[in-house]
């Protein structure tokens, strides 16, 4: 077994926000790899998520972001569980990052569920195109992976967050309800910018 040093623990904690003990944890599981131990963390906190996903959501803050030059501006909704944790400086960070988040990508749609069916269907047309001639058991999951890599900029949850691109604005989420224990869900975002037609 790898003996766990202090910092490795500091360097996981700073790169996550977690516990001491949670990145300890995760590092003894990992053997001492810090980005096998960040990979670990993840996908604990996408299994905590689910658990607490019929929880009610009765508490929440609205962040908004203003860009430096004046021209763009962002409302995000986010909701928690409670007032308390609704009320910590944490949760209203995480409420302002993704407001800026939503300022600078632009985001279509919250999640890969809200993207209406005939949006889906006319990118399905052109990429259908690209799949001809592969082999017929392959067609479907490279479409699919096509349509995916197609909207992933313009979901909001499967977009990379734009301070750390090796998370999804999703898994951000996800590790706040880790470290929380709180259900935590975007409810409603919207941007304007000078002169653009507003998208959603």
């Amino acid at each position: 077994m790898a003996t766990i040093t202090t910092e490795q623990i500091k360097e996981l904690r700073d790169m996550t926000g977690l516990s001491i003990m949670q990145c300890k944890k995760a590092l003894e599981e990992a053997e001492g790899d810090i980005s096998k131990a960040n990979i670990l963390l993840q996908k604990k906190g996408a299994g905590i998520a689910a658990k607490k996903a019929d929880r009610n959501l009765g508490a929440g803050r609205v962040a908004s972001y203003v860009h430096s030059n004046g021209n763009i501006a962002s409302l995000v909704e986010l909701l928690c569980e409670t007032d308390f944790v609704a009320k910590n400086d944490e949760f209203g960070a995480l409420a302002y990052n993704i407001a800026m988040q939503v300022a600078a990508t632009n985001p279509l749609y919250l999640k890969m569920s809200d993207i209406p069916e005939a949006t889906r269907k006319e990118a399905e047309e052109v990429f259908v195109k690209e799949v001809e001639g592969k082999p017929a058991e392959m067609k479907a999951k490279i479409l699919e992976g096509k349509l995916n890599s197609y909207f992933k900029d313009k979901v909001l949850l499967e977009q990379e967050y734009i301070k750390n691109p090796e998370v999804t604005v999703n898994g951000l989420i996800e590790a706040f309800i880790q470290k929380f224990g709180e259900r935590t869900e975007i409810g409603r975002f919207s941007r304007i910018g000078v002169g653009q037609k507003s998208l959603c």
